[in-house]
């Protein structure tokens, strides 16, 4: 009997509670021989796992298909990063998993290969198959596609082909294409930002405590979408190359819009460095023309040598200096006041007010405007204005626009800056409150900001002004037009800022269209007017200049966008 208990206890022994006291000298022995052995036999295993699955990354690593495996580590690193949004939460930008798909030759027989080509032009009519047909034959692992949607994946996964390779990637998608391309920039394989906001912000963008935060854009999608909209209409029309806007609020700087066309669906990557897909409004650097002329009297009217009402006898209607020739581009009357030139853009009247406010303080106030130096701005893609020796001559062209070249986005803030009381803003496209909300530095003087407002609708409202046509009831616009040669070039480009509403000005939109030719077959609508009382319209104009193109379709944005600001206004006065 105690030999079958013996043997029955050690049948059982890993399966019944002991407590410390029923352990002899005996049993605590064969525990202590026992354990090692499995200890041991679990190691083994633990080991031979280990080794295996070393082997299986070595193997990895080297095979045709690595390039699937070896940017891992930094996938899971990048995998999450921050949306964008604009003002209103809409979402910019977004973070899905896309899939590549690759296919091992070496695993299919010539006959499956031949169904699987039959197959692929069935279910993917788009696809390659001469070159799917050339790969299958001579490579080892290639990819067939890249970037393809869970549904797209799905496709071929329903093959049941034991050739596939999927490999799930990390992606950022705009869901807005177009929309903001030239803003927001781009990601590159590892999710990594290699332009625009993306770039600007990739750092913050990575940040792993605010991953459920999204980075938030002053920008506003409804807004940017009929802007964007009437610069496709505006090629349509004048058959320019490319186009640009921009609105901004010139109490904070904030953009609601920026447009630059030709633009490019975010979601097809695309080089940045083609010429057609430069920023037009932030990179390009250009002469802007009679816009300049706004400054001229501004600066004469800051340093005190005119008054609105100044006049200005016996203008030449055209002069030489260092061999150049300035001339008007129209026939304007002998005897014009500083207000009056502004209204008719005269050139020769820009550059006798130049003359009286000297090279010295010129260049002062335009440099106190911004428009001298690199703008500080939450891009990468911005251009440099080009530098240039001053003289009598330069300071005679540059009081018209000419021989002076800067960004539209700082021709932006200037008219901002003389349009909001002469407080110095910066543009920006984040929506950070605090930052922006600092107690305001006055660069120009009350005086001066009403004087240049109240001129600025007058070339607007007045049957002699260059900008009729942006006279939109209701809306109180002021603004100036500028008509610019390009560089060793017929071609024009062709620019408008206006202001609105001038009284109190709110908003700066700037318009520009590059290359515009005459549209014959356009209908121009003119406001009505004492000799018009109903307004008039009137097919066909062969001049190009920008009082024909720009601020037509400066006209028809504050139409389009009027309304929703002044409903935005309403509701942020409501919360005060």
């Amino acid at each position: 009997m105690k030999n079958k208990n013996k043997s029955a206890k050690k049948k059982s022994f890993y399966f019944q509670d002991y407590n410390e006291t029923e352990l002899t000298n005996d049993s605590k022995s064969k525990i202590v021989k026992i354990l090692p052995n499995r200890v041991t036999f679990l190691f083994f295993i633990f080991f031979s796992l280990i080794l295996i699955f070393s082997i299986k990354i070595i193997y990895l690593s080297l095979s045709p298909e690595k390039s699937f495996y070896t940017k891992s580590i930094k996938k899971e690193q990048n995998d999450k990063r921050r949306d964008i949004v604009d003002r209103n939460g809409s979402v910019l930008a977004t973070n899905v998993i896309l899939y590549d798909v690759g296919v091992r030759p070496k695993l299919l027989k010539e006959k499956e290969k031949k169904n699987l080509l039959i197959k692929l032009g069935l279910l993917f009519p788009d696809l390659d198959l001469k070159k799917v047909k050339r790969n299958l034959k001579k490579e080892d692992f290639f990819l067939i596609e890249k970037r393809l949607t869970p549904r797209e994946k799905d496709q071929f996964w329903l093959m049941g082909n034991k050739a596939f390779v999927f490999d799930p990637k990390p992606s950022r998608i705009y869901p807005q294409q177009n929309l903001f391309s030239h803003i927001l920039g781009q990601t590159d394989d590892i999710n990594e930002g290699i332009s625009g906001i993306e770039k600007y912000f990739d750092e913050d963008l990575n940040n792993a405590e605010k991953i459920n935060f999204p980075l938030r854009l002053t920008l506003d999608s409804n807004l940017q979408h009929l802007i964007r909209n009437e610069l496709i209409s505006a090629e349509k029309h004048f058959n320019n190359i490319g186009s640009g806007a921009i609105l901004m609020d010139v109490e904070n700087g904030e953009i609601l819009s920026l447009v630059s066309l030709p633009d490019y669906d975010l979601n097809q990557r695309v080089s940045i460095n083609e010429n057609i897909y430069i920023n037009k409004i932030t990179l390009g650097v250009y002469e802007l023309g009679s816009v300049f002329k706004t400054f001229t009297i501004a600066a004469g009217l800051e340093n005190k040598v005119i008054k609105p009402n100044t006049i200005f006898k016996n203008l030449e209607h055209s002069l030489t200096c260092d061999k150049y020739t300035i001339s008007e581009h129209d026939k304007l009357p002998k005897n014009l006041n500083s207000e009056q030139i502004l209204i008719r853009s005269s050139n020769i009247g820009a550059v006798r007010i130049a003359q009286k406010v000297g090279v010295k303080q010129y260049k002062k106030f335009l440099k106190t405007l911004g428009l001298l130096d690199t703008i500080n701005f939450e891009l990468e893609e911005i251009g440099t204005p080009l530098p240039f020796k001053w003289g009598k001559c330069k300071l005679a062209t540059t009081s018209y626009g000419h021989g002076i070249a800067t960004t539209p986005l700082q021709l932006a803030r200037a008219y901002a800056i003389l349009g909001n009381g002469g407080y110095k803003i910066e543009p920006h496209l984040l929506k950070n409150k605090k930052k922006y909300l600092k107690k305001k530095k006055q660069i120009v003087s009350h005086e001066t900001s009403d004087a240049i407002n109240l001129m600025l609708r007058k070339v607007v409202n007045l049957n002699e002004g260059t900008a009729n046509f942006a006279d939109v009831e209701g809306y109180d616009v002021g603004g100036k037009t500028g008509t610019a040669l390009k560089y060793k070039s017929k071609a024009k480009l062709n620019t408008f800022v206006s202001l609105f509403p001038s009284k109190r000005p709110k908003y700066v939109l700037l318009v520009m269209l590059d290359e515009p030719k005459p549209a014959p077959n356009f209908v121009y609508s003119f406001p009505p007017s004492n000799e018009f009382p109903n307004g008039y319209k009137y097919k066909g104009e062969t001049r190009n200049t920008s009082g024909w193109n720009t601020v037509v379709i400066a006209g028809r944005i504050i139409e389009k966008i009027g309304p929703i600001l002044a409903i935005k206004n309403l509701e942020a006065s409501s919360n005060f």
